[in-house]
């Protein structure tokens, strides 16, 4: 529950804990803080996610940074600001943390009680223990993953294409149909396949096996060529829904690092630099002279952005904070015009 106002109850052991009482026994003082109770606004907002039977919040939370950058403590801070504010869709991976940032949304959803509340998408292949996306190992690593998520099902599971270059994408198929038909996994997402073998997924699922109905890609305004023209033209034509990954280009779109950074550099670190040249610099300035304009940070801008092409459903945004979730939401809410997306357009090529 939140208040609007400041807090006036008095503690015992103050002289007037009598008067307090009193007070409170006649009902609360006119000028009392005012309880706000309810769902958030953004409870309300839900859009389809493709074809897989979930409706979702537009933009997704991000769990990469779970159990590496972010302690459990203030990764389930962040969680709680994302669905205050109404967002209901959770994305991690096997691979995150070695597994920790699934044993954090576990522990997240089961605490809290909000289970049935959150689209909850996992992206199996990368972990160690069971790579890649060959039946055995598809198997271990789901049932590795809702060990640790505490749950009995995965809403959306997104097979990662980047890991396996070597399993049959029938073979694929064929164990996602069992883990569907278990109740394990209710639809498929795909990330790192080629439009050909989406096509071929797509002639696979006239034959009977699951449907792949939720594409990642990264993108973003500075990743635009990832998205190539025969991916969209697949994607479109089978109805998925588009969720783009590193939607603010590993926080730099989120324009707080602007200048170099001396000595060595993390993981992040890098990331970040590689940006730092005249493009990125521009589009930053881009994207800074229309937040001015709209009154909203760079990252809602850059959210807006992404939610202003064709197919895409709901971007993937990691975050380090409860603050950052605040300011990414804004973005949903951001419709740019056509001279402020050709501006930012324009920046970035």
């Amino acid at each position: 529950m939140a208040y609007f106002g400041v807090d006036s109850t008095l503690p015992s052991s103050s002289p007037d804990a009598a008067s307090a009482s009193l007070g409170a026994a006649r009902g609360p003082h006119p000028s009392a803080p005012i309880p706000v109770q309810g769902p958030s606004i953004g409870s309300n907002v839900r859009v389809a996610l493709g074809e897989s039977g979930s409706h979702i919040f537009p933009l997704a939370l991000g769990a990469a940074e779970f159990g590496w950058n972010v302690d459990l403590e203030s990764s389930h801070a962040i969680l709680d600001t994302y669905a205050e504010l109404g967002g209901n869709a959770v994305h991690t991976a096997d691979s995150y943390s070695s597994g920790r940032s699934e044993h954090i949304i576990g522990q997240w959803l089961q605490s809290r009680g909000l289970r049935d509340d959150i689209v909850l998408a996992v992206r199996v292949g990368g972990h160690a223990d069971n790579p890649g996306l060959g039946p055995v190992n598809l198997v271990r690593a789901v049932e590795a993953s809702l060990n640790r998520l505490r749950t009995d099902r995965i809403d959306v599971l997104y097979l990662d294409a980047t890991t396996d270059r070597a399993s049959s994408l029938e073979d694929t198929l064929a164990t996602a149909e069992w883990l569907v038909e278990t109740g394990k996994v209710r639809a498929l997402g795909a990330i790192g396949y080629s439009a050909a073998q989406l096509v071929e997924a797509r002639i696979f699922a006239s034959a009977g096996y699951p449907r792949i109905t939720v594409l990642d890609v990264p993108f973003n305004v500075l990743r635009r060529h990832e998205f190539d023209a025969d991916l969209r033209l697949v994607a479109g034509a089978q109805g998925m829904a588009v969720t783009p990954s590193h939607a603010l280009e590993h926080g730099f779109l989120a324009g707080r690092q602007r200048s170099k950074i001396r000595g060595a550099l993390s993981v992040r670190g890098a990331q970040l630099a590689a940006n730092l040249n005249r493009r990125g610099s521009r589009t930053l300035r881009a994207l800074d002279a229309v937040g001015a304009e709209l009154g909203v940070p760079d990252a809602a801008v850059a959210v807006a952005w992404l939610l202003s092409q064709k197919l895409v459903t709901a971007p993937i945004v990691n975050a380090y904070a409860p603050q950052h979730v605040e300011e990414l939401v804004q973005g949903v809410g951001v419709r740019l015009s056509r001279g402020q997306l050709s501006d930012i357009g324009r920046a970035s090529e």
